[in-house]
């Protein structure tokens, strides 16, 4: 009988008899995950995006490509760095721009700021005033593409990425041996280890 024998089996609705299916073990399903745009509606960062895209297109520096990949990013993948930071990276190297795609915090515990241009997408207001306090600059994005084109005398940073607390409970990303479980409580009865020393109420002999 004509079809019999399961000819005509898994092909796609509407598919001739020659037509492909999708390769699942070649990951066929899977779509690309990043950005190719933020997800912020700011006006001021779209304008940036656009002239960042342009930049990337138009030029064969890979700066742009980096700046404006890190324009895409959320707040959590864009994370702060804060002065003593920035002053720790950039000894010995004067002349220099740090360029920042994410916002610049200030830290009290840095007794003196040295003389400093950094280019960021946001400043604390304490930040701001001891650089420039300094004798530094901060300075905007589209005065960047100006300065440098290209990205020539600029060393770009970014903040630690896995400094937020949720990343001491994730396996493979805390410390070997010391990933924080998520407890009910923290009183005397959870996770306390009862039983197993001396020191946590009592031990169990064997």
């Amino acid at each position: 009988r004509e079809g019999s024998c399961g000819e005509g089996r898994g092909r796609r609705k509407g598919g001739g008899p020659n037509t492909m299916g999708i390769d699942l073990d070649k990951g066929g399903k899977i779509a690309k995950t990043c950005r190719t745009a933020p997800r912020s509606e700011d006006p001021y960062l779209l304008l940036l995006v656009k002239l960042y895209r342009f930049l990337a297109r138009r030029t064969d520096s890979k700066f742009n490509s980096v700046v404006l990949k890190r324009l895409f990013m959320s707040r959590s993948n864009a994370m702060p760095i804060s002065v003593s930071n920035i002053a720790k990276n950039m000894e010995g190297k004067d002349g220099k721009v740090a360029v920042i795609v994410g916002k610049v915090l200030d830290d009290e515990r840095l007794l003196d700021v040295p003389k400093l241009t950094v280019c960021a997408l946001k400043f604390a207001d304490s930040a701001r005033v001891r650089i420039e306090k300094a004798g530094g600059e901060c300075i905007t994005f589209d005065q960047l593409a100006l300065r440098s084109p290209l990205g020539q005398n600029t060393v770009l940073l970014r903040g630690r990425k896995h400094a937020r607390e949720v990343y001491k409970h994730f396996w493979g990303v805390a410390k070997k041996g010391h990933v924080k479980p998520y407890v009910r409580s923290k009183g005397r009865k959870f996770e306390r280890a009862r039983g197993r020393r001396a020191s946590r109420g009592y031990k169990k002999s064997i």
